[in-house]
């Protein structure tokens, strides 16, 4: 027996989604390449009552430092007495593929002394480092939004960061490079699979006697090697290679859904089904429904795709992968298609693995 899922999303739905594939860049990194973070501390100001005591020396050095830098020196005991102000650590990632002067890049601020709550506050521009000594990577600066009405004492600030000095991670690639399988994704011969998908895509041909592009070293490494007429535009050919469909390698892992939300990727591994559901996340209302109901509500359009065959007793089972590719081209973004996802887990209407920024 054949079901239908069918989708209600309160966006016009301008053509039937196709299922889009994985790349390897979603699952690997060239060696050598790693995430780093620069970190200062801040002051976060326009607080009601609720930031440091400047009977702290700790809050009011630093505060009387701004002062004198604007132009308007006062002592220490001339701060008075409110709590407006709060002394915070300011935390900034840098992706593993590195980043240029003038990209910007979200924060992470918290508090470290006695502050109640930073809600309402603004950090004022505070340089940030890899530690002490070294030159200044980014300048920080931004309204501070809270997570939730329960997370208090730490905040984000999306784009807050502004890089002022290159971040070059990416090794040599001229004439071969070491590729590195995220460990949650090297499983049952992952590499070896990978390695196969990039010679049949780059060479076009499963010729055994041709002379291999990629080779499985261990559980973890492929090797790449850069054939001759390639080494001297070798950006050209690692871009080709990243962009290898590794959809099929992916299949034949064990079910697992892993999702980033500071890139927006989800990859989904193995054959993950979702059982009937109705969920209402914002203004987007998806449901599991068997008839598809008429296409009477306002602004509403109906996307219709089958589930995969199954026994009867799973007969109403889908295909996250249709689901997913739906939210796709209607441009769901993916910090809410993951919310989805999770709100699916929670009601157990997910069958898989849920795996969200490395925590299940």
């Amino acid at each position: 027996m054949r079901r239908l899922l069918c989708v209600s999303i309160l966006i016009a739905l301008l053509a039937q989604p196709a299922l889009a594939g994985r790349t390897l860049r979603e699952i690997a990194r060239v060696k050598g390449q790693g995430a780093s973070t620069v970190q200062g501390l801040g002051l976060v100001v326009g607080l009601q009552g609720t930031g440091d005591s400047l009977a702290e020396l700790a809050v009011a050095r630093p505060l009387a430092e701004v002062y004198r830098r604007m132009g308007n020196p006062i002592s220490i005991d001339e701060l008075g007495a409110g709590k407006s102000v709060a002394l915070v650590m300011v935390t900034c990632e840098i992706p593993r593929e590195g980043a240029l002067t003038d990209d910007r890049l979200d924060i992470t601020v918290s508090v470290i002394n006695s502050a109640k709550s930073l809600k309402g506050g603004t950090l004022l521009l505070c340089p940030l480092t890899p530690g002490p000594g070294a030159p200044v990577y980014a300048m920080a600066r931004g309204d501070l939004v809270l997570p939730d009405d329960t997370t208090l004492t730490s905040a984000r600030v999306a784009r807050g960061a502004q890089i002022v000095r290159d971040v070059v991670t990416t090794p040599s690639i001229s004439a071969g490079f070491d590729l590195i399988i995220d460990a949650r994704f090297a499983l049952g011969g992952t590499a070896a699979r990978v390695a196969s998908d990039i010679n049949e895509q780059y060479l076009l041909s499963t010729d055994p006697d041709q002379i291999p592009v990629a080779r499985a070293v261990d559980a973890r490494t492929i090797r790449i090697t850069v054939p001759p007429p390639e080494r001297a535009n070798p950006q050209a050919f690692f871009g080709d290679i990243m962009r290898t469909d590794i959809t099929g390698a992916l299949r034949q892992l064990p079910a697992q859904v892993i999702c980033d939300t500071r890139t927006g990727i989800i990859v989904i591994t193995g054959d993950v089904q979702v059982s009937p559901a109705v969920i209402t996340h914002k203004d987007l209302s998806i449901s599991t429904i068997v008839p598809p109901p008429p296409p009477n509500l306002p602004r509403t359009v109906q996307s219709e795709f089958a589930a995969v065959e199954t026994d009867a007793d799973d007969a109403d089972l889908s295909r996250l992968e249709d689901l997913i590719a739906a939210f796709d081209q209607l441009d769901i973004p993916p910090i809410d298609q993951i919310d989805i996802l999770k709100a699916l887990k929670d009601a157990g209407k997910l069958h898989a693995r849920l795996v969200i920024d490395g925590q299940e």
